[in-house]
């Protein structure tokens, strides 16, 4: 049987258990062409909650009854005349919250084992890491010796983002909630400054460290800390928005900027990015960050969960902040 966890009912705020059905499903056979994949980790992401929401958007929303949409690394158990995937391999896809799928391999990548972690390809070369570089090498068009702000730092995308930006000779300063992931961002990923908004004044801080102005500012919370930075902007900045995960579970609505007039001020730019853009070039990003990875100037870290039980509970690390790095579930059982 497959577990799978089912849209119940569209959340209003923050998902809870009523959100959801652990279903089991029976696995049908194979038609030609097919294969069956044992999905052993899913990756869990702030984009999750938006696909929860039936308005329009990049993508359609998850329909109800549905199998939860998530990304996914799994490996082939059978494969009936499939004409590029063998039992055996290792593939990366958008599998959904279950423990097995049928599909014709449509979406699906193989990954070699043995050269990296299989969770990096839910992280630091997955969908995060796609979003990283792409986001700040091309949207936030990156120049040596500029001055990067990171929100979110401490997670899957911004901590990518602010490594790419050091490896290209960036001052960079993150921007975090507690200690311990200030403390992580400098000590451990060489950012040149952590600001802690949950202990200091973003404004002042902003100012502090960034005494000549922003150039990229890459974002991904909105509400606050997006108005601080705006209003700390250097002539011709640009900012980069790839989420506002302090936003999305709002029960009202949301709160835009209000120091939105910097952006003419400043000639400044602010753009969106959805990493699904770039797909047909995501080899290219996957083959540069293998080559950081494996010379050290790239660090990755997974925070792995267990129990496709325990989907929603680990859900909510990402709006209460208990995780670090990337967030990922295991959803098969040995």
């Amino acid at each position: 049987m497959n577990k799978q966890i089912l849209l119940k009912e569209r959340p209003e705020g923050l998902p809870t258990a009523a959100t959801w059905t652990l279903n089991d499903a029976e696995i049908p056979e194979l038609a030609d062409g097919e294969i069956l994949i044992k999905n052993e980790f899913i990756s869990l992401d702030p984009a999750m909650r938006g696909w929860l929401r039936d308005v329009r958007s990049y993508i359609p929303p998850v329909g109800i009854n549905e199998v939860m949409r998530a990304g996914s690394l799994g490996r082939v158990l059978k494969a009936n005349n499939h004409p590029k995937f063998k039992e055996g391999d290792v593939l990366v896809g958008t599998g959904g919250v279950q423990q097995y799928i049928v599909s014709n391999g449509k979406g699906f990548l193989k990954v070699e084992e043995g050269n990296r972690p299989l969770t990096e390809y839910l992280g630091v070369l997955g969908m995060p890491g796609m979003t990283a570089y792409f986001g700040i090498l091309e949207v936030g068009e990156l120049k040596d010796g500029e001055t990067v702000v990171v929100s979110g730092a401490a997670g899957a995308v911004g901590s990518v983002v602010g490594q790419i930006a050091k490896i290209k000779g960036c001052k960079v300063i993150g921007i975090a909630g507690g200690k311990a992931k200030c403390d992580y961002l400098v000590n451990e990923l060489g950012f040149d400054a952590a600001i802690d908004y949950k202990s200091e004044n973003i404004y002042t801080a902003i100012k502090e460290h960034c005494p000549k102005g922003i150039d990229v500012y890459f974002d991904n919370v909105g509400g606050e800390i997006l108005d601080a930075a705006l209003s700390r902007l250097a002539m011709h900045a640009r900012i980069v928005i790839c989420g506002a995960i302090s936003q999305y579970n709002n029960t009202e609505k949301v709160a835009g900027p209000s120091n939105y007039m910097s952006l003419l001020v400043n000639r400044a730019s602010m753009k969106g990015m959805v990493v699904f853009d770039y797909a047909s070039r995501y080899h290219v990003a996957r083959e540069q960050m293998e080559i950081w990875l494996n010379e050290g100037k790239l660090k990755s870290k997974e925070d792995v969960y267990e129990g496709i039980e325990n989907f929603n509970d680990t859900l909510l690390r990402l709006f209460d902040g208990n995780k670090q790095g990337k967030l990922i579930l295991k959803v098969s059982e040995d």
